[in-house]
């Protein structure tokens, strides 16, 4: 058998173990979205592990692993000058759906002086991201569902969204509402997780049965793919360029790995918040490992995208 298949055999019987204990986080409504990620955000382990990116990072020689959070900031950087970004002036307004807690909107006000708004469906993420945010910086947070923004038309020079996608039901929407609200002639940069087009190549059984669990596990109502995103900008009446995609899967799959190996090289995390921490990280792992099997095999793929207004 493929050692590649061995090794997800194992994975998903490590969830068929965890999942006797401990129900799946299924989407259901966007409440099922806040839920788990105000649950994630008080916790702190996330936090604590990865530091205040909770997207993946960016490796420009996958063979090299470096520090896991001097990664993830690079990806903002990337993504940055990818996107075109870069080019608007200090001061500009820049909304960033789905912030976490933070850790993007800080370097696009910190290193590029743009004056940012993180929105985000969690109370608990607002809460900690305004913890986070020194007073010195042009960054503040909102709660507000990406689906229903709530700002006028053209109000902002650039979009930014990080691995925010996955958990919108209605991609149409969030693609509309993003570039609704984005000046014309501004820039948008987004980044998600894709599964591959699945109309081309139908999944077969066991690619079924991963998509199901990388779906319940982390509220994921569905995933889109590069192509069908990259359709939902282009058919916005708010676009106002061509939408241009690239796939970022070889410089960001090291990340998987590197986000268990943090709790290796960080064991006082568990100590300072407890042994219950340790246990709900290895509740984690199975999914990170499927999420590194399906990216690493094509199943899934970091699409980037860019557009003007």
């Amino acid at each position: 058998m493929n050692q590649n298949y061995i090794f997800l055999i194992i994975a998903l019987v490590s969830f068929l173990v965890i999942l006797w204990f401990v129900k799946n986080r299924k989407f259901q409504t966007t409440d099922s979205v806040s839920d788990a990620y105000d649950t994630w955000t008080s916790d702190r382990i996330l936090e604590k592990l990865w530091g205040e990116h909770i997207h993946l990072g960016y490796y420009h020689d996958p063979s090299k692993i470096g520090d896991f959070r001097e990664a993830k900031a690079t990806f903002v950087h990337e993504l940055v000058k990818w996107s075109g970004l870069d080019k608007l002036p200090r001061g500009s307004r820049v909304l960033d759906v789905g912030c976490g807690i933070g850790g993007s909107s800080r370097i696009l006000a910190e290193h590029y002086g743009f004056n940012v708004i993180g929105i985000t469906i969690s109370a608990e993420q607002v809460k900690r991201a305004r913890e986070l945010t020194k007073s010195s910086l042009t960054c503040t947070f909102q709660q507000m569902d990406a689906m229903n923004l709530e700002f006028k038309d053209g109000e902002f020079d650039g979009i930014w969204s990080v691995e925010a996608g996955p958990h919108m039901p209605d991609k149409q929407k969030y693609a509309d509402e993003m570039l609704r609200v984005l000046r014309p002639g501004g820039y948008l940069g987004v980044a998600d997780w894709n599964s591959r087009d699945l109309t081309k190549k139908a999944p077969n059984l066991i690619e079924k049965m991963v998509l199901k669990q990388l779906l319940e596990q982390w509220a994921h109502p569905s995933f889109s793919s590069i192509n069908s995103f990259q359709k939902n900008l282009s058919m916005s009446s708010f676009v106002g360029s061509q939408v241009e995609t690239d796939d970022w899967t070889r410089e960001t799959l090291p990340s998987w790995w590197e986000s268990i190996f943090e709790g290796v090289r960080r064991p006082k995390v568990f100590l300072s918040l407890g042994l219950s921490s340790l246990f709900k990280s290895f509740r984690e792992i199975p999914t990170i490992l499927l999420m590194n099997w399906a990216f690493g095999n094509g199943l899934m793929q970091f699409g980037v995208f860019r557009c003007r207004g």
